[in-house]
């Protein structure tokens, strides 16, 4: 193999995990755990008076345990799922054409 060919093959391999770092499922799902975290120790540590305020409902337990149940789907999604490498566009034609040297 040429060095130009190793050359594309690494930066396919790079560009492939930069789309799996970069994953929108894997965004979104580590927002909604960390707020999630923050909103439900908020509510577990909520004061009489707050839940006077919120009729007795401790609105940000209940919010905070939604969000990171929604936050631990994404990833989880993310886990059993995986983003798929892309494929090049017509590897096999290209090298038809332009026999090797």
């Amino acid at each position: 193999m040429s060095d130009y060919q190793n050359d594309v093959e690494e930066l396919e391999a790079k560009s492939a995990t930069a789309a799996r770092l970069f994953d929108i499922r894997r965004i979104i799902g580590g927002l909604f755990v960390l707020y999630g975290i923050i909103v439900t120790i908020a509510g577990i540590t909520a004061s009489d008076a707050d839940l006077k305020k919120a009729q007795d409902i401790n609105i940000n337990l209940w919010t905070g345990l939604g969000m990171l149940a929604l936050g631990l789907f994404f990833l989880v999604w993310l886990k059993l799922r995986p983003t798929a490498p892309p494929t090049p566009p017509a590897a096999s034609a290209s090298s038809q054409d332009h026999p090797a040297e």
